[in-house]
């Protein structure tokens, strides 16, 4: 068996550059096979451990995945607001242990901007277990304190003291920057390879002061100075009365009771108005039908008598200007029923007591009288999510089996064609005593070896694609691609290309086991 193996090596080496194409070809078709699969489960592994620790994530009324999404990715936009009252009322629940709640709805420079508690920073877990540590300062307590992620700090530049000042919605429009609440970065945290890099975390308080400063300028205009009239104020009250003037003016006058309407083809009588068929009447003016009875409380004129005189003009009311104390509880009011969000949430975690008690609790809140809510479970909504582009794996895997069936192929069309050159070189081989199941075993042995070669180089080009990308990936996308052992379903893989390999390698030893000896060492012309 040595010295077959000697001379497959011999034969391999002595045609390098058939060789070498061969093994780049195997070994870039198991790079991608190989490839896929690892970086498949690495993200797999990247989403799953991205939030740990939380049994249920409860939202507005709408699909899982949108929750899932909207809170923990930072993808998509929330299904609707929870009213903070009923956080409050379900963390009276005896099943739950903890709750964070978690407000979205405002960036800064293109990073979401959170809304929660202190105690999110000791509840929240992610991969392994692992805990949101402070790379820098601390968490934030007071409504100016803002804490930020490690990829907004390195891409903006920023410190602990640094001023950040927070824009309502998702884009910088400037129109839109709560300037008059400034925030300043207390904490910056460390890395964690999940969109926590990705954010920047305020404190409840801090939404609810950001929204209300935001409104100073139009309240302070509408209270007046003390101790004096508020400037035009009797420029206001002219004008009021005068478009009351202009408004009692614009009503048509009624003509005089019992003054007949005139019909259509019919001269009007002398100071009736001129009535256009189908238009309709002045107000006020009663429809008399010849020889039909006056509707009931119209003066009846008798032949000679003296006309009802006119009706009264409209008295003109004039509205005063509100006073400063009306005008006060007025803008109270207002204010009241102009709601800001500040006592709504996106959504809040749950920790429960217990880990069975979660279904029972999912289902509790899904059917929630009070409030229409969507209970989730993480893991399974990640289970969902997966399914939903598993179609797209399986895609990425046909693509790779075709590129190994390409490379399989290409070993065989190069043995194959390189088999009629080393015909004389089989026919020496038989001469000196190899029978024909030696040059099946030297040929097979040499597309094993093909094989064999192209995956070693082909995981290695992996394991150090891996190793040059991991940093980039995870700061540019926020996925951890670990670098860890081969699974099963890669050493399947592997195991197919070899045997796939080793068959490929008897249709040139079939030819070359039917070739006769006499024919191998007549020249040819």
């Amino acid at each position: 068996m040595m010295l077959i193996l000697r001379l497959a090596l011999a034969s391999l080496r002595s045609r390098k550059l058939t060789t070498a194409l061969t093994v780049a070809s195997i070994a870039l078709s198991v790079t991608l096979l190989v490839g896929i699969e690892t970086v498949r489960a690495g993200v797999r592994d990247s989403f799953a451990g991205t939030i740990r620790g939380v049994d249920l994530i409860v939202g507005a009324r709408g699909g899982s995945l949108q929750v899932l999404l909207s809170t923990v990715f930072g993808i998509g936009n929330p299904a609707g607001s929870v009213q903070l009252r009923t956080m409050q009322r379900w963390q009276q629940h005896p099943a739950v242990k903890w709750v964070v709640p978690y407000s979205l709805g405002d960036s800064h420079r293109g990073f979401r901007v959170v809304g929660t508690s202190t105690e999110f920073y000791a509840r929240y877990r992610f991969r392994n277990n692992g805990r949101i540590t402070f790379a820098a300062g601390r968490a934030a307590q007071a409504d100016t304190e803002v804490v930020i992620g490690s990829e907004v700090a390195a891409r903006l530049q920023y410190a602990v003291g640094t001023p950040v000042v927070v824009t309502h919605g998702l884009r910088d429009i400037g129109t839109s920057n709560h300037d008059a609440h400034p925030f300043r970065v207390v904490g910056v945290l460390a890395r964690t390879f999940t969109p926590i890099d990705r954010s920047v975390y305020v404190t409840l308080e801090g939404i609810e002061a950001m929204h209300e400063e935001g409104e100073a300028p139009a309240e302070a205009a509408a209270v007046p100075p003390a101790g004096g009239r508020e400037p035009g104020t009797e420029n206001r009250n002219r004008a009021i009365v005068e478009a009351n003037k202009q408004r009692a003016a614009s009503i048509p006058k009624a003509p005089p009771a019992g003054v007949p309407m005139a019909m259509p083809g019919a001269e009007p009588p002398p100071g009736a108005p001129l009535v256009m068929p189908g238009a309709e009447p002045p107000p006020g003016t009663p429809l008399a039908m010849p020889g039909a009875e006056p509707p009931p409380g119209t003066p009846v004129a008798m032949p000679g008598a003296e006309p009802p005189p006119p009706p009264a003009a409209p008295k003109v009311r004039v509205t005063p200007a509100p006073s400063s104390a009306d005008r006060s509880a007025a803008d109270q009011a207002d204010e009241a029923e102009h709601d800001h969000g500040d006592d709504q949430i996106t959504a809040f975690f749950v920790g429960t007591k217990n880990r069975f008690e979660a279904l029972m609790l999912q289902r509790e809140m899904n059917t929630d009288l009070v409030e229409p809510l969507t209970a989730i479970i993480p893991g399974v909504a990640l289970g969902e999510l997966w399914q939903n582009i598993g179609s797209a794996e399986v895609g990425l895997r046909v693509i790779a089996m075709f590129a190994v069936a390409i490379s399989i192929t290409g070993m065989l069309v190069a043995l194959y064609s390189s088999l009629e050159a080393r015909r004389r070189e089989m026919a020496i081989l038989r001469a000196v005593g190899a029978g024909p199941r030696t040059i099946l075993a030297l040929l097979v042995l040499e597309s094993t070896l093909l094989a064999f070669l192209g995956c070693v180089i082909g995981v290695a080009l992996v394991y150090g694609g891996l190793a040059a990308t991991q940093t980039p990936i995870e700061q540019r996308f926020g996925i951890h691609l670990a670098l860890r052992a081969l699974g099963d379903t890669e050493y399947r893989y592997l195991a197919m290309v070899m045997i796939s390999g080793m068959l490929i390698g008897f249709v040139p030893a079939w030819k070359a086991y039917r070739t006769s000896l006499v024919d191998g060492l007549s020249p040819r012309a």
